[in-house]
């Protein structure tokens, strides 16, 4: 994979960079989470002590292919103004000769946000017509976009293959951080799963399955297990295809490697006012579901956590947006947090949650890519890092 220091001098060339700015907005469209711009401050301001002219470009939301007002990036390009110190200028769209012309009026350091791409429709399908527009904009390409890595669109794939390219340093280390986790992690290695679905992570619990030498089990994801080991769940999220492979899952282990909650939380529904009742055990009585892993699993995991070399986390491990289900997923950051080992977090949700409880900054890495980090760990080749060798 190409880096920055794979590129000639770009003193005075125009660089265009894929960021992922893809951030959440409230109804007053006002950002409540800038992380991912803050993730890759340090690749903007090492291409403007290389002296380059800066193009940037990302999605928001999903707009469907046209201009959209509720998608715009002008509170992006406010929000990014604000943390370089300098005037973000956004652009009315992503390509057109009234862009090109913003592009040719930069100055070395300056900075130009080209609107929403996902207000093209050629972006998604990655349009080699669109693809070469963007690639006419500048000298160079940057992709430190890894949430976006995982679709070969326009941006990520086809302007790549136009331009010289490289990866941002975002970029590049969160592939080498998700790599190392799955490839040649610190002994004993644990990795921590949690989530909706024993679907949507089948083939990322059967890589850890191989890699890992304990695999935590929690959040909804823990019910087709337990069901298929023969207890009730009651009202729990627990589909009949997840039971299914649960069970195919569980006849090929070996023993001891995957660990399923030993109690519970319960309530009678999924909502704020709900009351917690914390359950010896994990038979969930009818009309109640499970909403979090309960304090006597949270300690047993905070053990395994507390001895490992490499901690890996994808998911919580409750409804951890609601105050009286989120001790099971508090307890693992914390742990996470304390932890003498690596500890990397992969995106999403658990990424909310460390950002939640004011603990991001004492993991070791905080993925910014949900669905990539999840391929990239499951061992899949994401279309944007292809395109950067």
């Amino acid at each position: 994979m190409n880096t920055l220091r794979d590129l000639d001098d770009l003193k005075g060339k125009w660089v265009l960079v894929r960021v992922d700015f893809n951030v959440p907005l409230d109804d007053e469209g006002n950002i409540t989470d800038d992380t991912r711009i803050r993730a890759t401050l340090p690749t903007l301001r090492e291409l403007i002590r290389l002296g380059a002219r800066l193009v940037l470009m990302s999605h928001l939301g999903r707009p469907n292919g046209a201009p959209d007002p509720k998608y715009s990036l002008a509170p992006v390009a406010r929000r990014l103004s604000e943390l370089m110190g300098t005037q973000v200028k956004l652009a009315p769209a992503v390509v057109g000769d009234e862009v090109t012309e913003m592009v040719d009026d930069l100055k070395p350091g300056q900075i130009l946000l080209l609107e929403n791409v996902r207000f093209e429709p050629g972006e998604t399908t990655n349009d080699p017509q669109l693809s070469a527009s963007m690639a006419a904009l500048a000298d160079a390409y940057v992709n430190d976009a890894f949430g976006a890595s995982h679709r070969a669109h326009a941006s990520t794939v086809g302007v790549a293959r136009r331009l010289p390219h490289a990866a941002g340093l975002l970029l590049e280390k969160e592939v080498e951080t998700i790599l190392e986790v799955t490839q040649a992690p610190e002994r004993p290695m644990v990795a921590i799963l949690g989530g909706s679905k024993v679907s949507d992570k089948i083939k990322v619990i059967e890589r850890f399955l191989q890699v890992a030498d304990t695999l935590l089990i929690g959040g909804a994801m823990a019910f087709p297990f337990l069901k298929a080991q023969g207890h009730a769940v009651g009202n729990s999220l627990c589909a009949d295809e997840d039971v299914a492979l649960a069970t195919t899952l569980l006849a090929h282990l070996g023993a001891g490697k995957l660990k399923l909650p030993v109690d519970l939380v319960v309530g009678p529904s999924f909502s704020a006012d709900a009351p917690a009742t914390v359950i010896s055990g994990v038979e969930v009585p009818e009309g109640q579901m499970g909403l979090d892993i309960g304090p006597q699993t949270a300690e047993e995991y905070k053990g395994w956590i507390s001895e490992a070399g490499t901690v890996f986390w994808n998911g919580p491990m409750g409804a951890f947006e609601l105050p009286a289900f989120a001790a099971g997923t508090r307890a693992v950051a914390e742990a996470m947090a304390a932890a003498p080992g690596i500890t990397v977090v992969g995106g999403g949700d658990s990424a909310a949650a460390v950002q939640q409880f004011g603990l991001a900054d004492k993991m070791n890495h905080v993925s910014t890519g949900g669905g990539a980090a999840l391929e990239l760990a499951e061992g899949q080749r994401l279309p944007g890092v292809e395109a950067l060798n």
